[in-house]
C-alpha cells in the first residue's frame, strides 16, 4: 500500500531585483529539540491537525459529494506553518488559528512542534516508510531574509533553490522535477503552469509506503461489484481475507461499522462503512470526539470474512478556494503580510496546489513472521458476520504514537 501527497504554495508580487544569496542544504533539528516539551507540543499539535482535517474533508465532500476525496491534512498544516514563519500579525494569526485554534501555545512551541513530529514521523520503524520534507524555490531577483531561510532550515529542514520564474516552463520543470523525484515518480507534475509574477514557491510531500501485517492473498481477489448507489455499480477487483482478527466496533448510532487494519511499523488504517444510505449521516457527524470515541471502543474481534476493493485514485485541489473558508483569508489578498519573508509587504499567496495518490493493494509482510498472535487473551474474540466494503467508505491513515491523521479520504468509486 502505498500514499502520496504534494502540495505547492505559489507565491506572487512585486519582485525587486536583488540576487538571493544561494542554495541552502538540510539541517537537523538540534538534541535540545527532541525534549519532552517538543514532544507535547507536537501532540497538541497532532491533535489540532486531526481538527482540521475533519473540517478540510467536509468542505472537499460538499463540493464533490460523488467524487473519490483524498488528501494529506499533514502536508498542507506543514506548509502553511512554514508560510506563517513568514508572516506578521493578523496574516499570522489566521495561519496558525483559522483551521483550529492551538492558542494555548506559542509560536515558537508550535513551530518546535510541528519539526519535532516531521522529524520524528521521518525516522525508520521496522517496514513501514513514512517521508516527508519541504522545499523552497525562490526567484533569482526575490530577497530572502536570512532569518527566514535559517528558521525554514533548522526547523522544518527545507531545502531552498534558486529558480528562474520569468523563465516560466524551466521553473515549473525544475519544480516539477524535484517533486516527482521525492514522490518516486507518483506526482510527475504538481505544477500545470507557472506566470512570471511568481516569486516564490514552498513545496511540501509526503510519501508513506507500508505493508498489512496480515496480507491479502492475491489469488483470492476476484471481480465483484462495488455499489456506487442503489442503482449504479461498477467492476472491481476484490480482495478477500477470512477469520482476520483485528480491532473492530459497530456504532450503531451512527449507523456504521469501523475496523482498524495495521501495518508494519508505526501505522495503521482506519476504514469507516456506513450503511446502504448513510454516508452524508456520518459525515455531517464527524468530530475530533467521534473518531476518538471510536479509537477507544475499537476491540479485536474475529471478521468471519472481509472483502476490500483493490484500487488506485488520485485527486487534485486547488486550495486557494477551500482555505478562505476555514478562516485563512488574508495571505490570498492584497492585504497579506508576509514581510518576515522579505521584509516588505510585496508577496501574497496566489495559489495552492495539492496533489494525492492512494494505492491499496493485498500486499503483506515481506519475510516477517506473523506470530503476534492474541495467545495472552482468556477468551476467543467475538466473530463478527461477513464485512464487504462493497459501497462508499471512508479512510483514515494514522500515525500510531503520534495519532497524526496522515491523510483521510472517501473512496466513492474504486475505478
Amino acid at each position: 500500500m502505498a500514499f502520496i501527497a504534494a502540495l505547492g504554495l505559489l507565491m506572487a508580487g512585486i519582485c525587486p531585483a536583488v540576487l538571493c544569496d544561494g542554495t541552502l542544504g538540510r539541517v537537523t533539528l538540534s538534541h535540545e529539540d527532541h525534549g519532552n516539551g517538543r514532544q507535547l507540543n507536537s501532540l497538541t499539535l497532532a491533535s489540532s491537525n486531526t481538527d482540521f482535517a475533519l473540517s478540510l474533508y467536509k468542505k472537499l465532500a460538499l463540493r464533490n459529494p460523488d467524487k473519490n476525496v483524498v488528501f494529506s491534512p499533514l502536508s498542507i498544516s506543514a506548509a502553511l506553518a512554514i508560510v506563517s514563519l513568514g508572516a506578521k500579525d493578523s496574516t499570522m494569526e489566521e495561519i496558525l488559528e483559522g483551521p483550529s485554534s492551538i492558542s494555548e501555545l506559542t509560536e515558537a512551541e508550535i513551530h518546535q512542534g510541528f519539526g519535532y513530529l516531521l522529524q520524528r514521523l521521518s525516522q525508520p520503524e521496522d517496514q513501514a516508510e513514512i517521508n516527508t520534507g519541504s522545499a523552497l524555490f525562490i526567484d533569482k531577483q526575490q530577497p530572502i531574509l536570512s532569518e527566514f531561510q535559517e528558521k525554514t532550515r533548522a526547523l522544518y529542514q527545507a531545502e531552498a533553490f534558486i529558480a528562474d520564474f520569468k523563465q516560466c516552463n524551466e521553473a515549473k520543470k525544475f519544480i516539477n522535477d524535484y517533486v516527482s523525484n521525492q514522490t518516486q515518480g507518483k506526482i510527475a507534475e504538481l505544477f500545470s503552469e507557472l506566470d512570471e509574477r511568481t516569486s516564490m514557491v514552498l513545496v511540501n510531500y509526503l510519501l508513506f509506503k507500508g505493508k498489512w501485517k496480515v496480507p491479502f492473498n492475491p489469488n483470492d481477489t476476484t471481480e465483484s461489484e462495488f455499489y456506487l448507489d442503489e442503482k449504479r455499480s461498477v467492476k472491481v477487483p476484490m480482495m478477500k481475507i477470512k477469520d482476520l482478527t483485528t480491532p473492530y466496533i459497530r456504532d450503531e448510532e451512527l449507523s456504521c461499522s469501523v475496523l482498524e487494519l495495521k501495518y508494519t511499523g508505526n501505522a495503521s488504517a482506519l476504514f469507516i462503512l456506513p450503511d446502504q444510505g448513510k454516508m452524508q449521516q456520518v459525515e455531517s457527524s464527524l468530530q475530533p470526539e467521534t473518531l476518538k470515541k471510536w479509537k477507544d471502543s475499537l476491540k479485536p474481534r474475529i471478521i468471519s470474512e472481509l472483502r476490500m476493493p483493490k484500487f488506485s485514485i488520485s485527486t487534485d485541489y486547488n486550495l486557494e478556494e477551500v482555505l478562505p473558508e476555514l478562516g485563512i483569508r488574508k495571505i490570498f489578498s492584497q492585504q497579506a503580510d508576509l514581510s518576515r519573508i522579505t521584509g516588505t509587504k510585496n508577496l501574497h499567496v496566489s495559489q495552492v496546489v495539492h496533489k494525492a495518490v492512494l494505492d491499496v493493494d493485498e500486499t503483506g509482510t515481506v519475510g516477517a513472521a506473523a506470530t503476534a498472535v492474541t495467545a495472552a487473551l482468556k477468551r476467543l474474540p467475538q466473530t463478527i458476520p461477513p464485512l464487504n466494503f462493497n459501497r462508499p467508505f471512508m479512510l483514515f491513515f494514522t500515525d500510531s504514537n503520534g495519532q497524526s491523521v496522515l491523510f483521510m479520504g472517501k473512496v466513492t468509486n474504486p475505478m
